[in-house]
This record gives structure tokens, C-alpha cells and sequence, in this order.
């Protein structure tokens, strides 16, 4: 389907503020893996694209011991994937990001892009949900932060307000060097959508687990110990979900999948 829009790739924060803050119907492009098909078949109609890829600082990737890790809006999920620092320090994040799709969309697609979509099956969510994370939001009112946890608000919803920008993704230092897994159910074998994800988390006695495809938004399950029995550690994650039936499945083998994949993954971690 043939669209109008305008096209604007700014080089500095300031200049992105004004464009996001001084026109409607703007549009966010960082990866643009969804918002070109949602574009093509009609789902977004902007009335302006902004391309994030050229704003200075927004392509870095840091990482310190005192700071911790700090994802910008540009990184693709390859880039992830090719980080020393995140496969040394974040494993999990690097799980997750292997199986987000194609080695080629991942050329493309960002994290920032990722959990921006508010996708109940983002693949990068459950972890970012067990390291922790923060979103660092921003626009010209100023800056804020907030906590993966409470980042998402619905399907395809987020707290993100219409003039602000998700800038950076920051994954304190003290999750550092946790031993973690990341499952998930696809369709077919290779590259699909998730069906169910699960992530496990665990650090100094400390569980969490981190499930996409399993309610409107993805989940962290907290309160949770290396001492409990697995079928504690999976009673949680089964009273924590609330999957619905469509055409990739049905309710009940979303559930099923989920207590499988969360008894797996804590003998993998053990």
C-alpha cells in the first residue's frame, strides 16, 4: 500500500526533540523491522518518519563495572550479538538477542526498536525484565527513567508519551556475570515468531524469570530462590501468566510450554 509521509533523519538530540515535539504524526525509526510493514500494510499511517540511526551517541554501546551496560537507540540486535562486553558480562541478553529472527533482520532491527513495539512476545524483553533494566527516556521537557517492570503498559502500549524518545537502555552492573538461559516456542523450526519465551535469571541465591507470548504485556516473575524446589520456581511462573488461544496456539499449551521451559532452564542454570 502506497503512503506519503515525510522523511527527516536528524544528527543531534536537539534537533530530534523538535522534530517529535513541533509536528504530529510522527513516527519513530530505529530499526524499522515492524514500522515499515506495519506502514506497508496499513496498520501506521505518519505523516512523518524520523530515522534515529544518525543521532550522535545513539549508536554506542558502554560498559564499566561502576555503570554497568548502556545500550543505545541504534544498536541493532546484531550488534549485540558481536559485543564482547555483552557476551562477557550479560550472557542472557545475548541469548535473547540470538533468537530474534534472521541473521539479516537482525542487520537491522535494534533493542530500543524491540521493546518499543510493546509486542507481548518481544524476544528482548524477558531478559531485560531479569538484568533489571532501564529505559532512559527523554525529549525537551527533560529526562527520566524508568524500570523495564513498569515500561510496559498494554499490547503495543508503553509509558512513553508522545514527544519522548527512548534514548538508551541501561542493565545495572550487580546483574553482571548471572548464570541464565532463554527458551523459546516458535511456530516452525528457524526464524518465527515466539509462541512462548522464557528467560531465567540467577545471582547470590536470587530467581527471576522473564516470559513473553503469555499475557498483554511480557512478565517478571520475582521472589524467588535458588532454594526453592523447581516446582515452586514453576508454580510462579504458572500463576503469573495469563496466555489466550489464537491461530499459533492455544491457551493451555501456552501454559504447558511455559512450566516446561522454566523446569528446563533451572537444571541448565543449575
Amino acid at each position: 500500500m502506497t503512503q506519503i509521509f515525510k522523511y527527516r533523519a536528524p544528527v543531534s538530540r536537539a534537533e530530534l526533540f523538535d522534530l517529535v515535539s513541533d509536528h504530529d504524526g510522527v513516527r519513530l525509526l530505529a530499526g524499522g523491522t515492524d514500522l515499515l510493514v506495519d506502514i506497508r500494510n496499513g496498520f501506521a499511517r505518519p505523516e512523518m518518519v524520523v530515522n534515529l540511526k544518525h543521532v550522535a551517541g545513539y549508536g554506542d554501546i558502554s560498559w564499566s563495572p561502576a555503570d554497568g551496560l548502556a545500550i543505545g537507540a541504534a544498536i541493532t540486535i546484531n550488534e549485540v550479538l558481536r559485543s564482547a562486553a555483552i557476551r562477557e558480562h550479560y550472557p542472557l541478553l545475548a541469548a535473547c538477542a540470538h533468537d530474534l529472527a534472521s541473521y539479516q533482520i537482525r542487520n537491522r532491527a535494534t533493542v530500543v526498536g524491540n521493546v518499543v513495539n510493546a509486542s507481548p512476545c518481544s524476544d528482548m524483553a524477558p531478559g531485560l525484565l531479569c538484568l533489571q533494566a532501564r529505559a532512559v527516556i527523554a525529549s525537551k521537557r527533560g529526562e527520566r527513567v524508568v524500570a523495564f517492570n513498569d515500561f510496559f503498559t498494554g499490547v503495543k502500549k508503553t509509558v512513553l508519551q508522545r514527544d519522548e524518545v527512548l534514548e538508551r537502555i541501561i542493565v545495572p552492573p550487580d546483574t553482571a556475570a548471572a548464570r541464565g538461559g532463554y527458551r523459546k516456542l516458535k511456530r516452525i523450526k528457524g526464524h518465527d515468531l515466539g509462541i512462548i519465551g522464557v528467560a531465567v535469571f540467577k545471582k547470590d541465591g536470587v530467581v527471576r524469570l522473564g516470559i513473553s507470548s503469555a499475557a498483554p504485556t511480557p512478565l517478571l516473575v520475582e521472589g524467588l530462590t535458588e532454594d526453592d524446589p523447581a516446582d515452586i520456581v514453576v508454580a510462579a511462573a504458572h500463576g503469573a501468566i495469563h496466555p489466550i488461544s489464537d491461530v499459533r496456539c492455544s491457551a493451555d499449551y501456552r501454559a504447558h510450554m511455559v512450566d516446561t521451559y522454566t523446569r528446563r532452564l533451572l537444571e541448565e542454570v543449575a
